[in-house]
């Protein structure tokens, strides 16, 4: 992300290099435009999958969990910009950091319900996650191997919470057996 250019963003948009300038005052107005547009397509996939999101905490922690993995190894440049300090002097406006704070208040929200309210708590599960997500561009981008781990890796902080047992994983046939894992 940080060695993109304007030229390469003209390209990607479909404009002459100029004409980025008729719409933006500088390079990070354009970080800052983009920064929004994501957290704010993220926040609307959220609120559009929560209704389908299963009930039993266990597998809702999963699901929330694939759904961010998902939306973040889709795109790595979008995911540096969301979630990795990767362009010098670049901070979000407050109008850029609403829709983030949006989603992080609508995660609180479903943490809440299962009866998840420490700061510290949201901080790990989202540690965890987004540790995941690193591992998978880093290490296996365009694959799987660390998205299977994801519902192994919240059954354990589950586990650690002592929320309890029952619905299984989110999605069979994602290697959580834990025989299979072994």
């Amino acid at each position: 992300m940080a060695g993109l250019t304007l030229r390469d963003i003209a390209v990607r948009v479909g404009m002459q290099q100029p004409s980025l300038y008729s719409h933006f005052a500088s390079k990070h107005a354009i970080y800052d435009a983009m920064f929004e547009q994501a957290w704010r397509d993220l926040l609307e996939q959220a609120r559009r999958e929560r209704p389908g999101l299963p009930p039993h905490p266990r597998a809702r922690l999963t699901a929330i969990a694939l759904n961010y993995f998902d939306y973040a190894v889709a795109d790595l440049a979008r995911h540096q910009l969301m979630d990795v300090n990767v362009i010098p002097g670049f901070r979000p406006t407050e109008q850029a950091y609403a829709p983030a704070q949006e989603t992080y208040a609508l995660l609180m929200e479903e943490l809440h319900g299962m009866g998840i309210a420490a700061q510290d708590t949201a901080d790990i599960y989202t540690a965890i996650v987004g540790g995941l997500v690193n591992q998978q561009l880093a290490n296996d981008p365009g694959g799987d191997r660390w998205r299977r781990l994801v519902p192994r890796v919240i059954g354990m902080f589950a586990d650690d919470l002592g929320l309890p047992a029952g619905a299984g994983p989110a999605s069979p046939g994602n290697g959580t057996n834990p025989k299979e894992d072994r």
